[in-house]
């Protein structure tokens, strides 16, 4: 396959170490070893990436382009993460602009599931960026422009354009002040309460309020709106955008709990943490369908704090012992 190129790139590699916020997963031990690059892999639990160092062979920068390409495509000899690049999807072609790098993939690539996709742009961003002149990568699909769940275009991606958990404090634990939104003693409205949380940083804040969230109110004023038996798939955050996967749990309906309330207590929770301005809900990674009779799954929502009654004075103090033992 021959690649188009444009622009001027000079032919010299990006030598700089590049640390992502994950320790390399390649096997070198306790003791880090500083690599040129790093490719990106998703973590088996479809929640984020991780990054494993590299060495390339090839010295020129086209070359670099395509073995990185490569090896996002390249199955994994780990069952702790996989590649970016599911099995099936390929690129087509790829060209580049001024500093974008243009991927063009085959039709498979729109098959890929909700977040599986996210991540995997991710990753593709978060390696190929380290190329140097490249400080953006677009994505198209048989030649058209990719769009994303709301129909609009994604254009150039930079790293700016994802939020991930920051890596400075891996492995340590603080504390968090949350707010959730769970339903009224009546189920036709939101009442908000304010959790402190204590927790393992590897966790991100998103997965944090959804898990505590499904565990339910810790006041007596508040009934939960997600069935206790529901099950986090995963969760990921692009651009402000915030993506959860639910197992069918979701779907066992507590009619007592009025449809838009389930919604927005889910909706308006997420909202409250800076980086999010807008939540899509998914069943199993599938958004076709309503929630009950008139919420799209599809559809994307912002908060909506007309459901929300008078917020609890006092937030209600919980140490979070279940995630520090679980993460320990």
């Amino acid at each position: 396959m021959r690649q188009k190129r444009t622009g001027s790139i000079t032919a010299a590699l990006f030598l700089a170490v590049v640390v992502f916020f994950a320790d390399s997963l390649s096997g070198c031990g306790s003791k880090r070893k500083d690599y040129p690059y790093y490719i990106s892999y998703v973590d088996s639990e479809q929640t984020q990436t991780v990054q494993s160092g590299y060495e390339p062979e090839h010295a020129s920068v086209d070359g670099l382009i395509q073995e990185l390409l490569d090896q996002l495509g390249t199955d994994t000899d780990t069952l702790d993460y996989v590649k970016a690049i599911p099995e099936g999807v390929t690129v087509q072609s790829w060209e580049v602009e001024q500093d974008c790098l243009m991927l063009d993939f085959s039709s498979s690539y729109d098959k890929m599931e909700l977040i599986t996709e996210v991540l995997c742009r991710l990753a593709i961003v978060k390696t190929m960026t380290q190329v140097e002149g490249i400080e953006s990568v677009s994505f198209s699909v048989k030649g058209k422009p990719l769009t994303d769940s709301r129909g609009d275009l994604v254009g150039a991606m930079t790293l700016d354009s994802f939020v991930e958990n920051p890596g400075e404090q891996i492995n340590s634990y603080q504390n968090a002040t949350i707010d959730l939104f769970f339903a009224n003693e009546t189920g036709d409205g939101l009442v908000k309460e304010t959790q402190e949380v204590y927790y393992n940083s590897n966790i991100s804040m998103e997965k944090l309020v959804m898990e505590h969230l499904i565990t339910g109110p810790k006041s007596g004023k508040a009934k939960g709106t997600i069935p206790a038996e529901t099950k986090l798939i995963n969760v990921a955050v692009v651009d402000g955008s915030c993506y959860v996967n639910l197992d069918e749990n979701f779907k066992n309906h507590n009619y007592e709990i009025q449809e838009p309330v389930v919604i927005y207590s889910i909706v308006n929770s997420l909202v409250s943490l800076e980086n999010i301005d807008r939540v899509q809900i998914s069943v199993n990674g599938d958004t076709s369908g309503k929630y009950r009779d008139d919420y799209e799954l599809a559809k994307m929502y912002r908060a909506d704090y007309s459901y929300v009654g008078v917020a609890n004075e006092e937030p209600v103090v919980v140490q979070d012992v279940k995630d520090t033992e679980e993460n320990h």
